[in-house]
Protein backbone atom coordinates (compact mmCIF):
# COMPACT_ATOMS: atom_id res chain seq x y z
CA UNK A 1 0.00 0.00 0.00
CA UNK A 2 1.12 3.56 -0.60
CA UNK A 3 1.41 4.45 3.08
CA UNK A 4 3.58 1.39 3.75
CA UNK A 5 5.94 2.05 0.85
CA UNK A 6 6.46 5.71 1.63
CA UNK A 7 7.05 5.02 5.30
CA UNK A 8 10.51 3.72 4.37
CA UNK A 9 11.62 7.19 3.27
CA UNK A 10 12.99 8.70 6.44
CA UNK A 11 15.19 11.60 5.53
CA UNK A 12 15.62 15.30 6.13
CA UNK A 13 15.79 18.31 3.81
CA UNK A 14 17.72 20.82 5.87
CA UNK A 15 19.42 24.05 4.90
CA UNK A 16 21.16 26.97 6.53
CA UNK A 17 18.83 29.72 7.62
CA UNK A 18 19.11 33.50 7.56
CA UNK A 19 17.29 36.27 9.44
CA UNK A 20 14.02 37.67 8.21
CA UNK A 21 11.78 40.44 9.46
CA UNK A 22 8.68 39.25 11.32
CA UNK A 23 5.37 40.56 10.00
CA UNK A 24 2.71 39.24 12.34
CA UNK A 25 3.72 37.80 15.65
CA UNK A 26 1.79 35.60 18.04
CA UNK A 27 3.32 35.13 21.49
CA UNK A 28 4.09 31.68 22.79
CA UNK A 29 3.01 30.95 26.34
CA UNK A 30 4.95 28.82 28.84
CA UNK A 31 6.55 26.90 25.99
CA UNK A 32 10.06 26.13 27.15
CA UNK A 33 12.25 23.08 27.29
CA UNK A 34 13.87 22.79 30.66
CA UNK A 35 11.16 24.62 32.56
CA UNK A 36 10.44 28.25 33.39
CA UNK A 37 13.06 30.96 33.32
CA UNK A 38 14.31 30.24 29.79
CA UNK A 39 14.03 33.46 27.75
CA UNK A 40 11.62 33.48 24.84
CA UNK A 41 13.06 34.64 21.53
CA UNK A 42 11.63 35.51 18.17
CA UNK A 43 11.66 32.96 15.40
CA UNK A 44 14.23 34.10 12.86
CA UNK A 45 14.30 30.92 10.78
CA UNK A 46 13.84 30.96 7.03
CA UNK A 47 12.48 27.91 5.25
CA UNK A 48 14.63 28.46 2.15
CA UNK A 49 18.42 28.77 2.11
CA UNK A 50 20.51 31.87 1.61
CA UNK A 51 22.75 31.90 -1.46
CA UNK A 52 26.32 30.81 -0.68
CA UNK A 53 25.23 29.60 2.77
CA UNK A 54 27.62 27.51 4.82
CA UNK A 55 27.05 23.82 5.41
CA UNK A 56 24.35 23.34 8.06
CA UNK A 57 25.32 22.17 11.51
CA UNK A 58 23.61 18.79 12.08
CA UNK A 59 22.79 19.47 15.73
CA UNK A 60 21.35 22.96 15.25
CA UNK A 61 19.28 21.73 12.32
CA UNK A 62 17.89 18.96 14.52
CA UNK A 63 16.74 21.54 17.07
CA UNK A 64 14.97 23.39 14.24
CA UNK A 65 13.21 20.15 13.34
CA UNK A 66 11.94 19.86 16.94
CA UNK A 67 10.09 23.19 16.54
CA UNK A 68 9.94 23.66 20.31
CA UNK A 69 7.24 26.27 21.08
CA UNK A 70 9.48 28.67 23.03
CA UNK A 71 9.45 31.69 20.73
CA UNK A 72 7.11 34.05 18.95
CA UNK A 73 5.93 32.92 15.53
CA UNK A 74 6.14 35.05 12.42
CA UNK A 75 3.52 34.76 9.71
CA UNK A 76 3.06 36.23 6.24
CA UNK A 77 -0.33 34.58 5.80
CA UNK A 78 -3.14 36.99 4.97
CA UNK A 79 -0.91 39.66 3.38
CA UNK A 80 -1.81 41.03 -0.05
CA UNK A 81 -1.99 44.27 -2.04
CA UNK A 82 -4.60 46.75 -0.84
CA UNK A 83 -8.25 45.90 -1.60
CA UNK A 84 -7.56 42.34 -2.76
CA UNK A 85 -10.16 39.90 -1.45
CA UNK A 86 -9.27 36.57 0.16
CA UNK A 87 -11.54 33.86 -1.28
CA UNK A 88 -10.22 30.61 0.17
CA UNK A 89 -7.45 29.01 2.23
CA UNK A 90 -6.24 25.42 1.99
CA UNK A 91 -3.81 24.16 4.61
CA UNK A 92 -1.76 20.99 4.83
CA UNK A 93 -0.02 20.29 8.14
CA UNK A 94 2.37 17.71 9.44
CA UNK A 95 1.33 16.34 12.83
CA UNK A 96 2.98 17.80 15.89
CA UNK A 97 5.68 16.41 18.15
CA UNK A 98 5.24 12.67 18.73
CA UNK A 99 6.71 9.83 20.73
CA UNK A 100 9.17 7.67 18.74
CA UNK A 101 7.92 5.06 16.31
CA UNK A 102 10.89 2.83 17.17
CA UNK A 103 12.67 1.89 20.39
CA UNK A 104 16.38 1.23 20.78
CA UNK A 105 16.89 -2.32 22.10
CA UNK A 106 18.24 -2.68 25.67
CA UNK A 107 17.61 1.00 26.49
CA UNK A 108 14.88 2.60 28.57
CA UNK A 109 12.17 4.30 26.58
CA UNK A 110 11.97 8.11 26.95
CA UNK A 111 9.92 9.02 30.04
CA UNK A 112 7.28 11.33 28.57
CA UNK A 113 3.72 11.87 29.82
CA UNK A 114 1.16 11.93 26.99
CA UNK A 115 -1.76 13.20 29.03
CA UNK A 116 -2.63 16.90 28.78
CA UNK A 117 -2.29 19.39 31.63
CA UNK A 118 -2.25 23.18 31.59
CA UNK A 119 0.11 23.02 34.58
CA UNK A 120 2.86 21.26 32.61
CA UNK A 121 5.15 22.97 30.11
CA UNK A 122 4.83 23.67 27.31
CA UNK A 123 1.24 24.84 27.67
CA UNK A 124 -1.14 27.34 26.13
CA UNK A 125 -3.93 29.61 27.44
CA UNK A 126 -6.46 27.65 25.36
CA UNK A 127 -5.40 24.28 26.77
CA UNK A 128 -8.19 23.77 29.31
CA UNK A 129 -10.89 25.06 26.96
CA UNK A 130 -9.54 22.80 24.20
CA UNK A 131 -9.63 19.73 26.45
CA UNK A 132 -13.19 20.54 27.47
CA UNK A 133 -14.31 21.11 23.88
CA UNK A 134 -12.85 17.81 22.71
CA UNK A 135 -15.08 16.13 25.28
CA UNK A 136 -18.07 17.23 23.18
CA UNK A 137 -16.72 15.59 20.01
CA UNK A 138 -19.50 13.03 19.96
CA UNK A 139 -21.70 15.75 18.46
CA UNK A 140 -19.49 15.88 15.38
CA UNK A 141 -19.64 13.70 12.28
CA UNK A 142 -16.81 11.21 11.75
CA UNK A 143 -16.04 9.13 8.71
CA UNK A 144 -15.14 5.55 9.60
CA UNK A 145 -12.82 4.61 11.27
CA UNK A 146 -12.17 8.04 12.83
CA UNK A 147 -15.06 7.83 15.30
CA UNK A 148 -13.15 5.26 17.33
CA UNK A 149 -9.87 7.21 17.39
CA UNK A 150 -9.03 9.12 20.60
CA UNK A 151 -9.50 12.87 20.20
CA UNK A 152 -6.84 13.62 22.83
CA UNK A 153 -3.53 11.97 23.74
CA UNK A 154 -4.32 10.12 26.97
CA UNK A 155 -1.53 7.84 28.18
CA UNK A 156 0.57 8.63 31.24
CA UNK A 157 3.43 6.77 29.58
CA UNK A 158 3.32 7.62 25.87
CA UNK A 159 2.59 4.88 23.39
CA UNK A 160 4.69 4.51 20.23
CA UNK A 161 3.93 7.32 17.78
CA UNK A 162 1.53 9.09 20.16
CA UNK A 163 1.13 12.87 19.96
CA UNK A 164 2.65 14.66 22.96
CA UNK A 165 1.45 17.76 24.77
CA UNK A 166 4.13 19.66 22.86
CA UNK A 167 2.46 18.52 19.62
CA UNK A 168 -0.92 19.82 20.80
CA UNK A 169 0.57 23.19 21.76
CA UNK A 170 2.37 23.48 18.41
CA UNK A 171 -0.93 23.21 16.56
CA UNK A 172 -2.93 25.39 18.94
CA UNK A 173 -0.29 28.00 18.06
CA UNK A 174 -0.59 27.27 14.33
CA UNK A 175 -4.35 27.76 14.56
CA UNK A 176 -3.89 30.95 16.54
CA UNK A 177 -1.46 32.28 13.91
CA UNK A 178 -4.00 31.63 11.13
CA UNK A 179 -6.83 33.11 13.21
CA UNK A 180 -4.86 36.34 13.62
CA UNK A 181 -3.87 36.35 9.94
CA UNK A 182 -7.39 35.94 8.55
CA UNK A 183 -9.74 37.46 11.11
CA UNK A 184 -9.92 40.79 9.25
CA UNK A 185 -10.57 39.16 5.86
CA UNK A 186 -14.03 37.75 6.65
CA UNK A 187 -12.94 34.40 5.27
CA UNK A 188 -15.61 32.56 7.21
CA UNK A 189 -18.90 34.15 8.26
CA UNK A 190 -19.82 33.78 11.93
CA UNK A 191 -22.64 31.48 10.86
CA UNK A 192 -20.49 29.33 8.58
CA UNK A 193 -22.09 26.33 6.94
CA UNK A 194 -20.87 22.70 7.09
CA UNK A 195 -19.84 22.89 3.43
CA UNK A 196 -17.49 25.83 4.02
CA UNK A 197 -15.08 23.98 6.35
CA UNK A 198 -13.46 20.77 5.12
CA UNK A 199 -11.27 18.73 7.49
CA UNK A 200 -9.50 15.51 6.49
CA UNK A 201 -6.92 13.32 8.17
CA UNK A 202 -5.25 9.93 8.01
CA UNK A 203 -6.39 7.33 10.52
CA UNK A 204 -3.51 7.90 12.95
CA UNK A 205 -4.40 9.50 16.26
CA UNK A 206 -1.49 11.96 15.96
CA UNK A 207 -2.84 13.45 12.72
CA UNK A 208 -6.45 13.55 13.93
CA UNK A 209 -5.50 15.23 17.20
CA UNK A 210 -3.15 17.69 15.47
CA UNK A 211 -5.90 18.72 13.06
CA UNK A 212 -8.38 19.26 15.89
CA UNK A 213 -5.86 21.36 17.83
CA UNK A 214 -5.20 23.62 14.84
CA UNK A 215 -8.91 23.90 14.09
CA UNK A 216 -9.61 24.91 17.69
CA UNK A 217 -6.89 27.56 17.61
CA UNK A 218 -8.32 28.85 14.33
CA UNK A 219 -12.02 28.58 15.27
CA UNK A 220 -12.25 28.54 19.08
CA UNK A 221 -15.37 26.76 20.37
CA UNK A 222 -16.39 25.75 16.84
CA UNK A 223 -19.82 24.16 16.42
CA UNK A 224 -19.31 20.38 16.43
CA UNK A 225 -22.66 19.75 14.75
CA UNK A 226 -21.42 21.51 11.61
CA UNK A 227 -18.16 19.58 11.40
CA UNK A 228 -17.48 16.42 9.40
CA UNK A 229 -14.00 14.94 9.78
CA UNK A 230 -13.11 12.92 6.67
CA UNK A 231 -10.75 9.97 6.46
CA UNK A 232 -7.86 9.65 3.98
CA UNK A 233 -6.68 6.04 3.86
CA UNK A 234 -3.40 6.90 2.11
CA UNK A 235 -0.66 9.14 3.47
CA UNK A 236 -0.54 10.66 -0.04
CA UNK A 237 -4.15 11.88 0.19
CA UNK A 238 -4.74 10.43 -3.24
CA UNK A 239 -8.32 9.24 -2.63
CA UNK A 240 -9.60 7.07 -5.47
CA UNK A 241 -6.69 7.85 -7.83
CA UNK A 242 -3.82 6.22 -5.93
CA UNK A 243 -2.98 3.55 -8.47
CA UNK A 244 0.18 4.63 -10.30
CA UNK A 245 2.78 1.94 -11.13
CA UNK A 246 5.39 4.44 -12.37
CA UNK A 247 5.29 6.32 -9.06
CA UNK A 248 6.16 3.16 -7.16
CA UNK A 249 9.05 2.40 -9.57
CA UNK A 250 10.54 5.86 -9.05
CA UNK A 251 10.27 5.35 -5.30
CA UNK A 252 12.03 1.98 -5.48
CA UNK A 253 14.84 3.52 -7.55
CA UNK A 254 15.15 6.36 -5.04
CA UNK A 255 15.40 3.91 -2.16
CA UNK A 256 18.17 2.00 -3.98
CA UNK A 257 20.03 5.30 -4.47
CA UNK A 258 19.70 6.03 -0.74
CA UNK A 259 20.98 2.58 0.18
CA UNK A 260 24.03 2.81 -2.10
CA UNK A 261 25.00 6.20 -0.67
CA UNK A 262 24.52 5.03 2.90
CA UNK A 263 26.61 1.86 2.67
CA UNK A 264 29.42 3.80 0.97
CA UNK A 265 29.73 6.12 3.99
CA UNK A 266 32.53 4.58 6.06
CA UNK A 267 32.18 7.09 8.93
CA UNK A 268 28.51 6.21 9.24
CA UNK A 269 29.34 2.48 9.27
CA UNK A 270 31.93 2.98 12.03
CA UNK A 271 29.45 5.01 14.06
CA UNK A 272 26.74 2.37 13.90
CA UNK A 273 29.31 -0.27 14.86
CA UNK A 274 30.43 1.80 17.88
CA UNK A 275 26.85 2.33 19.00
CA UNK A 276 26.09 -1.38 18.61
CA UNK A 277 29.22 -2.28 20.62
CA UNK A 278 28.10 0.02 23.44
CA UNK A 279 24.70 -1.65 23.60
CA UNK A 280 25.88 -5.20 22.95
CA UNK A 281 23.81 -5.57 19.77
CA UNK A 282 24.51 -6.79 16.25
CA UNK A 283 24.99 -3.72 14.05
CA UNK A 284 22.21 -4.90 11.75
CA UNK A 285 19.74 -5.03 14.65
CA UNK A 286 20.63 -1.50 15.72
CA UNK A 287 20.17 -0.18 12.17
CA UNK A 288 16.74 -1.84 11.96
CA UNK A 289 15.73 -0.01 15.16
CA UNK A 290 16.25 3.33 13.38
CA UNK A 291 17.97 4.89 16.43
CA UNK A 292 17.81 8.44 15.04
CA UNK A 293 14.04 8.47 15.64
CA UNK A 294 14.38 7.80 19.37
CA UNK A 295 17.43 10.06 19.73
CA UNK A 296 15.52 12.95 18.15
CA UNK A 297 12.83 12.50 20.78
CA UNK A 298 15.44 12.72 23.53
CA UNK A 299 16.90 15.84 21.94
CA UNK A 300 13.55 17.56 21.42
CA UNK A 301 12.47 16.92 25.02
CA UNK A 302 15.75 17.83 26.68
CA UNK A 303 16.42 14.26 27.83
CA UNK A 304 19.84 12.67 28.20
CA UNK A 305 20.72 10.14 25.52
CA UNK A 306 20.26 6.47 26.53
CA UNK A 307 22.88 4.69 28.63
CA UNK A 308 23.34 1.08 29.69
CA UNK A 309 25.57 -0.39 32.41
CA UNK A 310 28.49 -2.67 31.65
CA UNK A 311 27.97 -6.39 31.83
CA UNK A 312 24.88 -6.60 29.62
CA UNK A 313 26.63 -7.97 26.59
CA UNK A 314 28.14 -4.64 25.54
CA UNK A 315 30.93 -2.38 26.71
CA UNK A 316 28.34 -0.13 28.34
CA UNK A 317 28.13 3.64 28.44
CA UNK A 318 25.95 6.21 26.70
CA UNK A 319 25.07 7.03 23.14
CA UNK A 320 26.49 10.45 22.28
CA UNK A 321 25.61 13.64 20.44
CA UNK A 322 28.71 13.06 18.30
CA UNK A 323 27.22 9.78 17.06
CA UNK A 324 23.87 11.47 16.54
CA UNK A 325 25.57 14.22 14.51
CA UNK A 326 27.25 11.70 12.21
CA UNK A 327 23.90 10.13 11.33
CA UNK A 328 22.36 13.56 10.78
CA UNK A 329 25.35 14.65 8.69
CA UNK A 330 24.83 11.67 6.40
CA UNK A 331 21.14 12.51 6.05
CA UNK A 332 22.00 16.08 5.07
CA UNK A 333 24.45 14.84 2.47
CA UNK A 334 21.82 12.46 1.18
CA UNK A 335 19.55 15.40 0.45
CA UNK A 336 22.16 16.99 -1.80
CA UNK A 337 22.58 13.74 -3.72
CA UNK A 338 18.82 13.26 -3.88
CA UNK A 339 18.34 16.59 -5.64
CA UNK A 340 21.16 15.73 -8.05
CA UNK A 341 19.64 12.35 -8.96
CA UNK A 342 16.12 13.72 -9.52
CA UNK A 343 14.36 10.41 -8.87
CA UNK A 344 12.54 11.64 -5.80
CA UNK A 345 11.23 14.68 -7.65
CA UNK A 346 9.70 12.42 -10.30
CA UNK A 347 8.16 10.28 -7.57
CA UNK A 348 6.83 13.42 -5.86
CA UNK A 349 5.18 14.75 -9.02
CA UNK A 350 3.14 11.56 -9.40
CA UNK A 351 2.58 11.11 -5.67
CA UNK A 352 1.08 14.56 -5.12
CA UNK A 353 -0.82 15.11 -8.36
CA UNK A 354 -4.14 13.87 -6.87
CA UNK A 355 -3.88 16.26 -3.92
CA UNK A 356 -2.76 19.19 -6.07
CA UNK A 357 -5.51 18.49 -8.58
CA UNK A 358 -8.12 18.62 -5.81
CA UNK A 359 -6.57 21.84 -4.52
CA UNK A 360 -6.68 23.42 -7.98
CA UNK A 361 -10.26 22.26 -8.59
CA UNK A 362 -11.43 23.79 -5.31
CA UNK A 363 -9.77 27.08 -6.17
CA UNK A 364 -11.28 27.09 -9.63
CA UNK A 365 -14.74 26.38 -8.21
CA UNK A 366 -14.46 29.10 -5.57
CA UNK A 367 -13.15 31.56 -8.15
CA UNK A 368 -16.04 30.91 -10.51
CA UNK A 369 -18.50 31.21 -7.65
CA UNK A 370 -17.15 34.68 -6.87
CA UNK A 371 -17.94 36.08 -10.33
CA UNK A 372 -20.30 39.04 -10.41
CA UNK A 373 -23.89 38.02 -11.02
CA UNK A 374 -23.14 34.38 -10.22
CA UNK A 375 -25.80 32.69 -8.11
CA UNK A 376 -24.16 31.47 -4.88
CA UNK A 377 -23.99 27.72 -4.39
CA UNK A 378 -26.35 26.44 -1.73
CA UNK A 379 -24.40 26.21 1.53
CA UNK A 380 -21.47 28.11 0.07
CA UNK A 381 -18.11 26.91 -1.22
CA UNK A 382 -15.26 25.22 0.66
CA UNK A 383 -13.36 28.29 1.79
CA UNK A 384 -11.24 26.63 4.50
CA UNK A 385 -9.70 23.20 3.97
CA UNK A 386 -7.45 21.48 6.50
CA UNK A 387 -5.50 18.32 5.63
CA UNK A 388 -3.68 16.78 8.60
CA UNK A 389 -0.84 14.60 7.35
CA UNK A 390 2.68 13.22 7.81
CA UNK A 391 6.25 14.02 6.77
CA UNK A 392 5.87 11.48 3.94
CA UNK A 393 2.96 13.61 2.69
CA UNK A 394 4.45 17.05 3.01
CA UNK A 395 7.97 16.25 1.76
CA UNK A 396 6.76 15.14 -1.69
CA UNK A 397 4.33 18.08 -1.77
CA UNK A 398 7.22 20.52 -1.36
CA UNK A 399 9.23 18.71 -4.03
CA UNK A 400 6.30 18.60 -6.46
CA UNK A 401 5.84 22.36 -6.07
CA UNK A 402 9.49 22.88 -6.99
CA UNK A 403 10.54 23.81 -3.44
CA UNK A 404 13.44 21.39 -3.52
CA UNK A 405 15.59 23.55 -1.25
CA UNK A 406 12.98 23.86 1.48
CA UNK A 407 13.69 22.51 4.94
CA UNK A 408 12.37 19.02 5.59
CA UNK A 409 8.95 19.32 7.30
CA UNK A 410 9.56 19.87 10.99
CA UNK A 411 7.00 18.82 13.57
CA UNK A 412 3.80 20.86 13.03
CA UNK A 413 4.98 22.24 9.67
CA UNK A 414 2.31 23.92 7.53
CA UNK A 415 1.84 24.62 3.82
CA UNK A 416 -0.85 27.17 2.98
CA UNK A 417 -2.51 27.89 -0.37
CA UNK A 418 -4.37 31.21 -0.52
CA UNK A 419 -6.73 32.29 -3.29
CA UNK A 420 -7.04 36.05 -3.85
CA UNK A 421 -9.14 38.24 -6.15
CA UNK A 422 -8.05 41.66 -7.35
CA UNK A 423 -10.47 44.57 -6.79
CA UNK A 424 -13.04 45.32 -9.49
CA UNK A 425 -12.26 48.06 -11.98
CA UNK A 426 -13.60 51.42 -10.89
CA UNK A 427 -16.24 53.28 -12.86
CA UNK A 428 -14.78 54.74 -16.01
CA UNK A 429 -11.85 52.32 -16.14
CA UNK A 430 -11.55 50.03 -19.13
CA UNK A 431 -11.58 46.31 -18.37
CA UNK A 432 -9.43 45.48 -21.36
CA UNK A 433 -6.11 43.82 -20.62
CA UNK A 434 -3.11 46.18 -20.47
CA UNK A 435 -0.80 46.37 -23.45
CA UNK A 436 2.47 44.51 -23.36
CA UNK A 437 4.90 46.44 -21.22
CA UNK A 438 2.11 48.37 -19.49
CA UNK A 439 2.99 48.69 -15.78
CA UNK A 440 -0.55 49.60 -14.70
CA UNK A 441 -2.54 47.61 -12.20
CA UNK A 442 -3.87 44.15 -12.96
CA UNK A 443 -7.23 43.80 -14.65
CA UNK A 444 -10.04 43.92 -12.07
CA UNK A 445 -11.49 40.70 -10.71
CA UNK A 446 -8.53 38.45 -11.59
CA UNK A 447 -7.55 35.46 -9.45
CA UNK A 448 -4.18 34.94 -7.80
CA UNK A 449 -2.47 32.30 -5.67
CA UNK A 450 -0.05 32.55 -2.76
CA UNK A 451 1.87 29.58 -1.35
CA UNK A 452 3.37 29.79 2.13
CA UNK A 453 5.56 27.37 4.06
CA UNK A 454 5.78 27.78 7.84
CA UNK A 455 4.60 31.36 7.50
CA UNK A 456 7.01 32.42 4.75
CA UNK A 457 5.78 33.37 1.29
CA UNK A 458 7.48 30.93 -1.11
CA UNK A 459 5.17 31.55 -4.08
CA UNK A 460 7.91 32.85 -6.37
CA UNK A 461 10.13 29.88 -5.57
CA UNK A 462 7.57 27.42 -6.95
CA UNK A 463 8.00 25.93 -10.42
CA UNK A 464 4.85 27.58 -11.76
CA UNK A 465 5.54 31.10 -10.45
CA UNK A 466 9.32 31.31 -10.54
CA UNK A 467 9.34 32.88 -14.05
CA UNK A 468 6.58 35.40 -13.20
CA UNK A 469 7.71 39.04 -13.03
CA UNK A 470 6.20 40.24 -9.78
CA UNK A 471 7.36 43.79 -10.47
CA UNK A 472 4.80 44.23 -13.23
CA UNK A 473 1.24 45.32 -12.54
CA UNK A 474 0.60 41.83 -11.08
CA UNK A 475 2.45 41.59 -7.74
CA UNK A 476 0.86 38.20 -7.03
CA UNK A 477 1.07 34.98 -9.03
CA UNK A 478 -1.88 34.43 -11.42
CA UNK A 479 -3.99 31.38 -10.54
CA UNK A 480 -3.88 30.35 -14.20
CA UNK A 481 -0.15 29.56 -13.76
CA UNK A 482 -1.01 27.03 -11.06
CA UNK A 483 -3.90 25.55 -13.03
CA UNK A 484 -1.72 25.05 -16.12
CA UNK A 485 0.97 23.47 -13.97
CA UNK A 486 -1.41 20.95 -12.41
CA UNK A 487 -3.31 20.12 -15.59
CA UNK A 488 -0.30 19.60 -17.84
CA UNK A 489 3.04 21.29 -17.19
CA UNK A 490 4.05 19.33 -14.07
CA UNK A 491 4.25 16.10 -16.09
CA UNK A 492 6.99 17.38 -18.41
CA UNK A 493 9.64 16.17 -15.93
CA UNK A 494 8.47 12.58 -16.61
CA UNK A 495 8.04 13.18 -20.36
CA UNK A 496 4.25 12.99 -20.25
CA UNK A 497 1.28 15.32 -20.62
CA UNK A 498 -1.18 13.72 -18.19
CA UNK A 499 -1.30 11.73 -14.95
CA UNK A 500 -2.68 8.70 -16.74
CA UNK A 501 0.10 8.71 -19.32
CA UNK A 502 2.79 9.32 -16.71
CA UNK A 503 1.58 6.52 -14.43
CA UNK A 504 1.23 3.77 -17.01
CA UNK A 505 4.27 4.25 -19.19
CA UNK A 506 7.67 2.93 -18.17
CA UNK A 507 9.62 5.53 -16.17
CA UNK A 508 12.27 7.19 -18.28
Amino acid sequence: MVSTVTAHLFFFITVNLIPTTPIAEVPVFQGVVGGPGVPQGKSRKRVLPAPHSQKPDPLSEAFGYCNTPNRTEQAWEGHSPVDYKLLSVQVMIRHGDRYPLYSIPKTKRPAIDCTLSSKRNPSHPLMNAFISHMGQGGRGHWESPLGSVARLPNHGACEMGELTQTGIVQHLLNGQVLHQAYKHHNLLPSAWSPRQVWVETTGKSRTLQSGLALLYGFLPDFDWTKLTVRHQWSTLFCGSTCDCPARNKYLEEEQRRQYRLRVADTELERTYADMARTLGLPTRQLRAANPIDSLLCHLCHGLAFPCIPTGEGGVGGCLTTAQFSVIRRQQLGDEVDRRRAGLYHKYAILAMYPYLNRTASKMERVGKGSEAGKRPRSGGEEVFTLSSAHDVTMAPLLSALGLEEARFPRFAARVVFELWKSPPVTQGQSKKKPDKGDKSKAVGGELFIRVLYNGEDVTFHTTFCRPHDRHTGQPLCPLKNFLSFVKRDMFSVVNATSYQEACYKHPG
